[in-house]
């Protein structure tokens, strides 16, 4: 019988101590907020049991926190989904707690409509991917398996003064023009291309890393600008083709996804919209959607001279001649290319 107290006793004692062992954590945090706001994160035991030590981290990276509670400003995480963690230290233990938080842009973008200002003939049989506009001439690249090509296009006459075609297991996308090299990205091969820009020699292939797929393509001088079809716009090394890392693309009520062709204008990131016939205008630095443009007349222009398949020949194709402050669009096998200036409503 007294052995039997004992181990009673000695039951009694595990179960209290379990209990008192068993640390049960909540991370709260906003789950939706705009861009330039404010916003605490805080770590609550639930019995109100001492912590010795708070790590927090937001998207994987650590920030400076003291004590069980932060307050971060939304302005230097971007638009988006945020990942939000802890890391928690007690008597002999450690614990982890994750939750997230979206971050919407702070105001609606502003509407721009159009002007044509001149137009061009432009190749039919061009599957507009990727349109760059460098030293007085157009490089662009087309899609389609079998069809999928590198030209250099004189302006004035739509002429292909110079071309390559892609082997015909891929399929082209968007390109851009770094250090008198030429970046093609393909569409579901993760994979993209290095050429020459005198002779259009292939030089080198690369891998995609995170990114999805391949869709358009831009750069700022120091790195490649990169989308995939998603909301993501990633940042690329040219040499190592690392992503280094990426931004989402969010309006004040919504993520903006297919995202197709790019170029980059006075330190804005302008898309395409897939299948949309607008150019949105982003903050290359938090993923804001800064502007749209309904390019729609466009479509209605083209389609007084050609026949264009719904939803396929769309508007795609965006370059910028910055010597000239000439903007230039096209679509998908559309006769024209047009230069045109955009004008804030």
């Amino acid at each position: 019988m007294k052995k039997l107290a004992v181990l009673i006793s000695f039951l009694t004692f595990l179960l209290v101590t379990s209990c008192n062992d068993d640390y049960k954590f909540t991370l709260d945090v906003v789950k939706k907020t705009t861009l330039n706001s404010s916003i605490t994160i805080t770590l609550k035991e639930k019995n109100d049991k001492p912590v010795d030590n708070v790590q927090f981290f937001v998207d994987g990276v650590e920030i400076s926190a003291d004590g069980n509670s932060v307050t971060i400003n939304t302005s230097d995480f971007g638009v988006g989904k945020h990942a939000v963690s802890t890391l928690a230290f007690f008597p002999g233990k450690t614990k982890k707690t994750n939750n997230s938080f979206e971050v919407l842009a702070d105001k609606a973008p502003a509407i721009y409509t159009f002007k044509i200002i001149n137009s061009f003939p432009h190749d039919t049989k061009a599957y507009t991917q990727g349109l760059e506009y460098h030293n007085g001439f157009l490089y662009e690249t087309t899609g389609q398996r079998g069809e999928s090509s590198l030209r250099k296009v004189e302006i004035s006459t739509g002429k292909v003064l110079q071309k390559i075609n892609l082997d015909k297991q891929y399929f082209g996308e968007g390109m851009t023009i770094l250090n008198n090299k030429i970046y093609w990205l393909t569409w579901q091969a993760k994979k993209g291309f290095v050429y020459d820009l005198a002779t259009f020699k292939q030089e080198k292939e690369f891998a995609f890393n995170k990114s999805k797929e391949g869709w358009g393509l831009t750069n700022n001088g120091t790195e490649l600008i990169k989308s995939d079809g998603t909301n993501k716009i990633w940042f690329l090394n040219p040499t190592t083709f690392k992503e280094k890392h990426a931004i989402q693309v969010y309006t004040n009520k919504y993520a903006l996804d297919n995202l197709n062709e790019l170029e980059l204008i006075d330190g804005k990131i302008y898309a395409n919209k897939y299948q949309q016939n607008a150019i949105v205008i982003i903050d290359v630095k938090t993923g804001a959607v800064l502007g749209v443009a309904n390019l729609s007349d466009l479509k209605t222009e083209m389609e007084k001279t050609q026949t264009l398949v719904p939803e396929d020949e769309v508007l795609n194709g965006i370059a910028f001649d910055k010597e000239n402050n000439r903007l230039f669009v096209t679509g998908k096998h559309w006769g024209k290319l047009f230069e045109i200036e955009l004008i804030k409503k």
